[in-house]
């Protein structure tokens, strides 16, 4: 059995993990859906009205009740109803992505068109001035918080040059490409930015290891241009760590930047999620975390097919 369909046997037993595991959880935390809906005004319910509400919204039976009745409905597609909007939460979710699909991508543009020029920049120039003023920047992008980075191109957009930026709705690219990229282009620096030092740090430290390397310096004893040796014979084997970062961190992205979807207000995944969390939302919450496990998952083994384009030694099948 080759690799790729070891991996997707895995993918239901994580799923069926990530779905007990945040079934669970969101009921640990204090309060129910009524109390999250009707506020102080819950207080005031009888018996009888609360014993009522608690069976339309479906937390009324046991709690391993209600998960092999949600879990049941998941080989039909159904997800559960959102309390909070009073649909399918499957369409809910599909609404929201999109957003939050394009804002990673972005975000991902951003920080490997700078970052990973930056790493080769520094890696060739190393201990040269260039190679500091990299890795200053690199720890400098690392160590901003991006609330901070987001907050701060929110004030000297508004402030110093009197632009507001576009926040609280979402155009569609196909609708209007100029609205859509007015509204998403400072969170997706503000996302990439970070991502974008982190990039560069683990790119200049793979050409440095590369760089010393037995093929490089045949390489460069056949004549070859220095461009050629750094951007044809180095480069695609220095990616592989990057392509890893990258998986990663364009995993954590598709879960939704929360504190950057929430500061530009954002109608994302992840401030989605949030307010579900907030409302008590117990199907939104539950449906949201298992669509981002499984693009997690599938983009972790796109990630793994990368690494035999980028290198033809790696062989998945016999790891």
């Amino acid at each position: 059995m080759n690799y790729v369909a070891q991996r997707l046997l895995t993918f239901p037993l994580i799923l069926l993990g990530v779905s007990v595991l945040v079934f669970v959880s969101i009921r640990l935390i204090p309060g129910d859906a009524i109390t999250a809906m009707l506020g102080t005004e819950a207080g005031l319910l009888t018996t009888e009205q609360r014993a009522v509400l608690a069976k339309y919204f479906g937390i009324d039976q046991p709690i391993w009740s209600q998960y092999f009745t949600w879990f049941g409905g998941l080989f039909q597609g159904d997800l559960g109803i959102s309390v909070t909007f009073g649909r399918p939460v499957l369409p809910v979710i599909l609404d929201h992505f999109p957003l939050t699909l394009e804002l990673a991508l972005l975000s991902m543009l951003i920080a490997l068109s700078t970052g990973v020029p930056l790493g080769v920049l520094a890696a060739t120039r190393n201990e040269r001035t260039s190679d500091l003023v990299v890795r200053v920047l690199a720890m400098l992008g690392q160590s901003t918080p991006s609330f901070v980075l987001g907050l701060l191109i929110i004030y000297f957009l508004s402030v110093v040059f009197g632009v507001v930026p576009t926040m609280g709705t979402f155009t569609p690219l196909t609708v209007d490409p100029l609205a859509n990229l007015g509204q998403l282009v400072f969170p997706a620096i503000t996302l990439g930015f970070a991502f974008a030092a982190s990039v560069t740090r683990i790119s200049r430290s793979a050409m440095l290891d590369v760089l010393g390397d037995d093929y490089i310096r045949t390489a460069r004893s056949k004549g070859a241009s220095a461009r050629s040796v750094v951007w044809a014979h180095a480069l695609p084997n220095a990616l592989i760590p990057v392509v890893t970062l990258s998986g990663v961190e364009f995993g954590y992205l598709l879960g939704g930047a929360v504190i950057v979807e929430q500061i530009f207000a954002l109608p994302g995944l992840g401030r989605l999620v949030l307010n579900a969390i907030t409302q008590r939302d117990y199907a939104l919450v539950q449906g949201s975390v298992l669509f981002v496990a499984f693009n997690f998952l599938v983009v972790n083994l796109l990630v793994d097919l990368i690494y035999v384009a980028l290198d033809p030694r790696i062989r998945l099948g016999k790891r």
